[in-house]
């Protein structure tokens, strides 16, 4: 659905108080958790809008927010 939220805390609401936790303990996590939430801003803000934007360049900011996604959830499970 366009401009539905895909926050860490909507994607692993079980991870809630775990992905905090890394936040304040773990430089590297926070980073990725900070340009997660940044791309993940970004990518509602032009589906609500009528900002126009190329494809290939929509495509990428979900493609990188999905690698992020797939790395945050690695780091999580271990």
């Amino acid at each position: 659905m366009l401009g539905e939220s895909h926050s860490l805390n909507v994607e692993f609401p079980e991870h809630q108080d775990r992905i905090q936790e890394l936040k304040s303990s773990n430089e590297h996590f926070k980073l990725m958790a900070d340009r997660y939430h940044h791309l993940d801003h970004k990518i509602r803000g032009l589906e609500c809008s009528n900002v126009p934007t190329d494809d290939q360049h929509f495509t990428q900011l979900k493609l990188e927010r999905l690698q992020l996604k797939d790395q945050i959830f690695s780091i999580l499970s271990n």
